[in-house]
């Protein structure tokens, strides 16, 4: 193997199967990935944070005009399918937990996507244990009895499985190199391929993974390199492995076709997210002017200009270039309604998945293994027998202003989406902190995507006091006042622990929310404070140690609002 930079210290606690899953091999595996690309990863977020000064100080986003030669050329495209993802029509994204595993392995869908991104609090406990789960899946060892009883199993006979690593910007910081947290998505993807990769080989698949957060070309590039640098260690025929990009920022969309063109030997699809995608537009645009200010959340649909932009110009990228073009996500929850209520979800899923299909995706995800077979038969009323579309050219011409503009969108901003985003962020930030990473609140299936636009929506209002349809502007008096109610509602009849959740809850939110400046993630904030072994042997003790612990100073506040 490479030489490294040093060997990997393990701070977190041990636990069942623990030497199973983090071996010395496997830590050494990881370590040589981070020796390799540790500094590469470093300078390529400094580069997020210096694009954010330039458009926080007026510079516009457009597509690049040193690679302009690459989306001209009509002749490149990416690697063929590879085997077991020929047939995308229906992805079903679920966490890695043993339940949700083996409901996931059992639900017919055509991939599961394997999440321990933003559908998991990042506890070093989670992450081991999802480790484990997929470790098991991919044998054919899991096995699930609910409490009512029911057993699950798997056989290795299901989904094809992608498995979501954490973003460039997470570190991981219960594993040290000479002292310095080592990178999130290295340790998830290292350790999920150095157990893996050959027995999913052996199973018909082989490893693949859906890439978050991404924004930009180089990014991509950077992942294209740590792909060819795995598989040469582990003797793994180059071009083995495919990757999906979720397309969930805004500068991501101005580069699609070099993102492609960078992983195109390793290069599956591009996925077009919503709620990850809006928040990436509040924070890109944060110091910038009222034109710039999104209305409630449930007004900015799919069907909204600058989506409807992003999706016209992913179909048609990815459609060019022989790739999967795989829509976002249904988030319903029909199960625990009445009758009434869940063939009115049924309906409305139906509806997404048809226009997704109309409009040309070749697939789409769906977050409940009750909405497989819906989201099936939705794209089979429009594909027939076809298990694609990438043969279907469609010829668009979106420009950067499309991608940004707001003109034509309904802007108005009201005290119930103000209320939502509170009271919403409040139930998912509870459960966080206490471990739970995906949740249904309002018969909705949520993830962290949920919090950072609720959060990054507060923001956005309360600092271009924006005013209400009802007529009083967003002040902080204002949102004090909402999250003192919505806190009063959530807590009214509970015992101390489930206050003190709640508690902390406001406490996060206040923080990513309320600020001066608008944190990149809550992520990075919450996972020092609560979901860390340090944290939980000694808590910081005021918020200037939290930012010095997530090494963010004032000086680049700016910066890290979109970075």
């Amino acid at each position: 193997m490479c030489e490294t930079h040093g060997t990997p210290v393990v701070h977190g606690t041990r636990h069942a199967r623990f030497d199973q899953i983090v071996t010395p091999e496997a830590l050494a595996f990881v370590a040589t990935l981070d020796g390799a690309f540790a500094g590469c990863r470093a300078e390529l977020l400094a580069e997020r944070r210096r694009r954010a000064k330039d458009i926080d100080a007026g510079a516009d986003l457009d597509f690049l005009p040193e690679t302009a030669a690459i989306r001209a050329d009509p002749t490149w495209k990416v690697a063929a399918p590879a085997p077991g993802l020929s047939d995308r029509r229906c992805e079903l994204i679920a966490p890695a937990s043993p339940s949700t595993a083996a409901h996931a392995m059992n639900s017919g869908a055509s991939t599961w996507l394997a999440d321990l991104e933003d559908g998991v609090a990042p506890s070093w406990r989670n992450i081991v244990d999802g480790q484990i789960t997929l470790y098991d899946a991919i044998r054919g060892d899991l096995r699930y009895t609910s409490s009512e009883g029911t057993t699950l199993t798997t056989d290795g006979d299901g989904p094809t499985i992608i498995m979501r690593p954490r973003g460039w910007h997470l570190c991981e910081k219960h594993i040290t190199i000479d002292g310095r947290p080592i990178s999130a998505s290295l340790f998830d993807f290292g350790l999920y391929f150095f157990h893996n990769a050959q027995q999913l080989i052996d199973n018909g698949a082989g490893p693949y993974f859906y890439l978050p957060k991404i924004e930009s070309h180089l990014e991509a590039r950077l992942w294209n390199d740590v792909f060819v640098l795995a598989q040469r260690e582990l003797g793994i025929p180059q071009g083995t492995i495919r990757a999906t990009v979720l397309i969930e920022t805004l500068p991501a969309a101005f580069e699609m076709d070099e993102i492609l063109y960078e992983l195109r030997s390793h290069c599956s699809g591009l996925n077009a997210g919503r709620w990850d995608y809006i928040f990436s537009y509040v924070r890109t645009f944060a110091h910038r002017g009222d034109e710039f200010v999104l209305p409630d959340r449930d007004k900015v649909t799919m069907t909204t200009p600058i989506l409807r932009s992003l999706t016209q110009l992913l179909v048609a990228t990815c459609h060019k270039r022989w790739a999967y073009a795989i829509g976002g996500p249904a988030a319903v929850n029909p199960t625990g309604q009445d009758e009434q209520a869940r063939h009115r979800a049924l309906a409305q899923v139906t509806a997404e998945k048809q226009r997704e299909a109309t409009e040309g995706f070749d697939g789409s995800w769906v977050a409940h293994p009750a909405l497989v077979e819906t989201c099936l038969a939705a794209y089979r009323s429009i594909l027939g027998e076809r298990t694609d579309q990438r043969s279907l050219r469609q010829a668009v011409g979106i420009s950067a202003r499309d991608l940004v503009s707001l003109e034509g969108t309904q802007q108005t901003i009201s005290l119930h989406g103000v209320r939502t985003n509170v009271s919403v962020a409040l139930r998912y930030l509870a459960a966080w902190v206490d471990g739970r990473g995906a949740l249904t609140i309002d018969n909705l299936m949520e993830d962290a995507a949920t919090v950072e636009i609720s959060r990054a929506q507060l923001w956005q209002w309360l600092h271009h006091e924006s005013q209400l349809a009802e007529g009083p502007q967003v002040t902080r008096e204002l949102l004090d006042r909402v999250i003192d109610e919505e806190i009063g509602k959530l807590t009214r009849g509970q015992d101390d622990m489930t206050t003190a959740r709640y508690e902390a809850a406001r406490e996060v939110l206040e923080f990513v929310a309320l600020s001066d400046y608008l944190p990149g993630f809550f992520t990075n904030y919450a996972y020092v404070r609560y979901l860390t072994e340090q944290a939980l042997r000694m808590k910081p003790t005021s918020r200037e140690d939290l930012r010095q612990s997530e090494q963010v100073t004032p000086t680049d506040d700016s910066a890290e609002s979109a970075a």
